[in-house]
């Protein structure tokens, strides 16, 4: 904290960015800078609010236009905090810069007889350090987890959670009326600051003389460094003083404000805390992880199934067509073999029979002649036969016995095939049984599927509500980037209930996971998809979600529904949420790579509705910003699409149209100054100007102040006068120069114009005094 009289260096002290001499870095600067050395982005994460006191309201300077912000304490514990400003994520120290800059450029100050840039408010930069400590049951999961122990279960034991907060004040100068000579407006922020500062000095008495009650209530100043004396924090004090004689009086009373505070003593504590969030993270993955696996392995089996039944019912049509040419085969044979044993028998009886005749009649030509030899030959005939007979009945039952043999065999094959047909047909009942259970938990997921979607849809219900209410309460702002409408959200809820369970969308995201909502975006089902555009809208509000959307492939999602959809709540929202991931550097090139500029462009073109060519402008707006993208964005037909927007002239409409010509004016003067651009701008080119000059006195504050910066930064280029000066641009300049009520803005063009040859010359010769 700095302390002392104004004009003594407080400001310089701590906020100095050190941009020409970097020995001139503040302690802001070179805090960030400490710590971010130290952290690891892994495990830590650090995040910035940063605040000012003006007239007793807390106004956020990263946020204007949340100008009351509420102190909240914890009853039990007593710190004091403040949910209802604006948190930011620090990931390197450019973006810090980047933030105080915005900061210093929305803080009160006003010229004095002591100082010509004076501060009128109490500056407090809130810096937020979170360390996640890995518990050692965590080590050892990890350690069985790389030995191959994939049954392993997450840790049921929630992570430590250590905290830290640095709080930098540049306090407001203490000042005499008669000194700095304050009247009017600047009179009254002057006794503002003067009671403040009392309150502050009755604290450090109080706590210096060990007193019983210690008035912290009597300012919101006070309230918010609570902590910093007589707490819980390590305190440095910075006095600084002027060396001039006609200020000893304010000399003595600062460094006796620091002695006294020297007596305080503070008891610094550890502040740590269980994850549980993490942990609920954790066991959700590893849940999703689980039903992956089960349903790839009812996959695996429903398809083994089917390829058993298949093998087995090819194998049962194998087995009864080989049977039945087997029994054919057989019948075939054996006909043959009977029809050729009955041939071979008929031949051997007409063998025999012949062989009888021709012994019958050579017997009855030798009878006359001698009939003893006679008898004897008939004998012979006789017994031939039977012999014949008895061979003919021996051979027929030989072949009746191999038919039987053969038949008994046949029959025996049949029962075998049989018994596999009966093997076959019990694993199929098997089989059969495992197919009902699949189904059975199929059903079940089947409901779990369902209860999630409704509880999706009464979610996304309830954002929406939100949503209409806040468009109602403040129907001019924009909630892109920091000032999204989740944060708006959550904020309000801590305003109102103080330790509430997080958000409803937030509730939804960490229990049902990005990918499944992602992939209801592509549902047949209208009001489904309708109510998923708008979660994954307000999840894109959020920093912290915007690179895991992108990784998920949402921002695809998204630019597919501007594409494909026709329904106007669904584009609307779609553009929404492109905006908001069209606040980081690495998501505009990457919505540029996917011909996002020209789907938004085509979306402005066809939308009516005002709600809808806001978040298209607002998208269109972020990109302008960044300097990579002038030529391409130009070429697709971007500000062609913004300056189409303004046939709507609704103000919100007209304010992001402004915000987006300022930035793309901006990246154009940056880009001239560098040498990186030769020749007119190309807002000029596309017929901007007329627009530009003609709003640049309009009633609405936004939009007023973003045309004025629109100008300055235009009228930086030199070849931009000619055309400036035709279309009464100059004019403009001048009452900018004049009557801004934007102290930095009034300046830019003062020095614009004092900068220009051809301005001076033309203001030369029209008599203007300057």
């Amino acid at each position: 904290m700095a302390y002392g009289q104004t004009g003594t260096g407080k400001t310089f002290t701590l906020g100095s960015l050190g941009e020409e001499d970097s020995a001139a870095r503040g302690i802001m600067v070179r805090a960030m800078e400490d710590i971010l050395a130290y952290v690891s982005p892994d495990a830590d994460s650090v995040s910035v609010s940063y605040l000012q006191l003006y007239m007793e309201t807390i106004q956020d300077l990263l946020y204007p236009g949340n100008d009351n912000i509420a102190i909240v304490e914890d009853p039990k514990t007593g710190d004091v905090s403040v949910p209802g400003a604006t948190v930011v994520e620090i990931r390197d120290q450019m973006s810090f810069v980047e933030l105080l800059r915005l900061g210093e450029a929305h803080r009160f100050a006003a010229n004095t007889k002591l100082n010509t840039e004076s501060s009128r408010s109490h500056a407090i930069l809130m810096v937020h350090v979170k360390r996640s400590i890995k518990g050692r049951h965590d080590s050892e999961v990890d350690f069985s987890r790389q030995n191959g122990n994939a049954s392993s279960m997450v840790s049921l034991k929630p992570p430590i959670v250590t905290k830290s907060k640095l709080v930098v004040v540049d306090l407001a100068g203490s000042e005499r009326i008669d000194k700095s000579g304050s009247e009017g407006h600047t009179l009254e922020e002057a006794k503002s600051i003067n009671l403040s500062l009392s309150a502050l000095g009755k604290c450090i008495n109080a706590l210096a003389e060990n007193s019983s009650h210690v008035p912290f209530r009597d300012s919101k100043l006070t309230r918010l460094l609570r902590d910093s004396f007589g707490g819980t924090a390590r305190t440095s004090l910075i006095v600084t003083i002027g060396p001039s004689p006609r200020h000893r009086g304010e000399t003595s009373s600062t460094i006796m404000f620091g002695q006294r505070a020297m007596k305080v003593e503070n008891m610094v504590k550890l502040k740590e805390e269980f994850d549980y969030k993490s942990l609920c993270r954790r066991l959700d993955i590893e849940i999703d992880k689980l039903l992956a696996e089960n349903e790839r392995q009812r996959k695996d089996f429903e398809d083994e199934i089917k390829r058993i039944q298949l093998e087995a019912q090819c194998r049962i049509a194998a087995a009864d067509k080989n049977y039945m040419n087997s029994l054919e085969n057989e019948r075939i044979k054996y006909q043959k073999d009977y029809m050729d044993s009955i041939k071979k028998l008929e031949e051997k009886w007409m063998m025999n029979q012949q062989i009888s005749n021709n012994g019958n009649l050579r017997a009855g030509n030798d009878e006359q002649c001698l009939e003893e030899p006679c008898s004897r030959e008939s004998l012979i005939a006789s017994s031939s036969a039977e012999i014949n007979e008895a061979s003919q009945k021996e051979l027929i039952e030989n072949e009746r016995q191999s038919d039987e043999d053969e038949v008994s065999h046949l029959k025996s094959q049949v029962l075998h095939w049989k018994r596999m047909e009966e093997v076959a047909n019990s694993e199929v009942i098997k089989l059969r049984k495992m197919l009902e259970n699949e189904a059975d938990q199929k059903e079940k997921l089947e409901e779990e599927i369902s209860e999630l979607k409704s509880h999706l849809l009464q979610l996304s219900f309830e954002a929406d509500e939100t949503r209409r209410s806040l468009d109602r309460s403040e129907p001019g702002k924009i909630f892109t980037g920091l000032d999204s409408l989740v944060s708006q959200t959550r904020n309000s809820q801590l305003r109102d209930s103080g330790n509430e369970p997080k958000a409803s969308v937030a509730k939804l995201f960490e229990q049902v996971g990005l990918q499944k909502i992602l992939s209801l975006l592509e549902s047949e089902d209208v009001d489904v998809r309708i109510h998923a555009v708008k979660v994954v809208a307000n999840l894109a509000a959020e920093e912290a979600n915007q690179q895991k959307i992108v990784e998920a492939g949402g921002l695809t999602s998204l630019l597919m529904l501007l594409r494909s959809s026709e329904d106007e709540t669904i584009r609307r929202v779609a553009a929404g949420a492109i905006a908001n991931l069209a606040m980081n550097e690495t998501n505009q090139e990457l919505i540029m790579s996917q011909d996002g500029i020209s789907l938004l462009s085509a979306t402005a073109a066809d939308a009516e509705d005002p709600q809808t060519l806001r978040m298209v402008a607002g998208a269109i707006a972020n990109l302008c910003g960044n300097d990579k993208l002038q030529g391409r964005l130009r070429a697709e037909g971007g500000i062609k699409a913004l300056l189409g927007a303004v046939r709507c002239k609704h103000p919100d409409v007209l304010a992001q149209v402004a915000r987006g010509i300022a930035n793309f004016a901006k990246c154009e003067s940056r880009a001239s100054t560098n040498g990186n651009k030769i020749g007119k701008s190309l807002l000029i080119e596309d017929g901007a100007l007329p627009w530009i000059v003609k709003n640049a006195n309009n009633e609405a504050s936004p939009i007023r102040r973003h045309i004025e910066l629109a100008l300055c930064h235009l009228a930086q280029h030199e070849v931009n006068a000619k055309d400036m000066i035709s279309e009464g641009a100059l004019w403009e300049l001048v009452r900018i120069s004049r009557d801004c009520s934007r102290e930095d803005i009034r300046a830019l063009a003062h020095r614009t114009l004092t900068s220009s040859s051809v301005f001076l010359a033309e203001l030369k010769r029209l008599r203007i005094e300057f």
